[in-house]
């Protein structure tokens, strides 16, 4: 069995018929859209996608200090800058 990462789902033809009002009646809260009673997608709130998109930059950048750590550093002057 799929596990579901929100508090409430709704048929994708029931999406279809009103699409604003599942958004009100979200509250904020992720919704997951289901089709012939399988997760299909999630409609999230523009504020949860922004934060997802932000954490997953922040990982890719620390991926990329870890990797960086050991390398050798080279030391400059401003004015080398």
């Amino acid at each position: 069995m799929q596990r579901i990462h929100a508090r409430s789902s709704i048929n994708i033809s029931e999406l279809k018929k009103n699409p604003s009002a599942v958004i009100s009646q979200a509250h904020g809260e992720a919704v997951v859209i289901l089709n012939h009673n399988r997760p299909t997608a999630y409609l999230l709130p523009v504020a949860t996608f922004e934060a997802m998109m932000e954490a997953f930059d922040d990982l890719d950048l620390a991926q990329l200090v870890r990797e960086r750590q050991n390398e050798a550093t080279i030391k400059v002057t401003l004015d080398e800058l």
